[in-house]
């Protein structure tokens, strides 16, 4: 299965913050909405990704000072990026291999989606009910 086809059912708003954003004000979005990321806009384009992870370490370097900062200065950037057509899987070995959780979507240089982890592992995991589930029917039937 391609991301696109995971975007088209998940539907739902991303949210995104600019690259001035304060990072009291991001971490307040992130707590508000229960969302583990947020994209790093430049105009249209991903710049990078501002996570759990990326607020976690900067207080802890800083403590309080670090709500003091913009998003900008504390990001994960460049932003690791996937395009719609991505295979779930291809997905997964990336997030795998770069020790992420979240992935902008991208296409043409602008940005088609966000998904997470947790969206990847929960449509494997439907496969394979979908499969077993698949494969009773055929042996009861055989």
């Amino acid at each position: 299965m391609k991301v696109s086809h995971l975007i088209e059912q998940r539907g739902g708003e991303v949210h995104t913050c600019g690259v001035n954003t304060g990072v009291a004000k991001a971490a307040g979005l992130l707590a508000e909405r229960r969302i583990g990321a947020l994209p790093v806009m430049e105009a249209t384009r991903v710049v990078g990704v501002f996570s759990e992870r990326d607020l976690l370490y900067c207080i802890a370097s800083e403590g309080a000072a670090a709500l003091d900062r913009t998003v900008g200065e504390v990001m994960t950037a460049p932003a690791v990026t996937i395009d719609p057509e991505t295979n779930v899987l291809e997905a997964l070995s990336l997030m795998t291999r770069r020790r992420i959780r979240h992935l902008p979507v991208v296409r043409n240089g602008g940005m088609v989606g966000l998904v997470s982890i947790g969206d990847l592992v929960k449509q494997r995991v439907e496969l394979a009910e979908a499969e077993a589930q698949a494969m009773r029917n055929y042996i009861q039937t055989a």
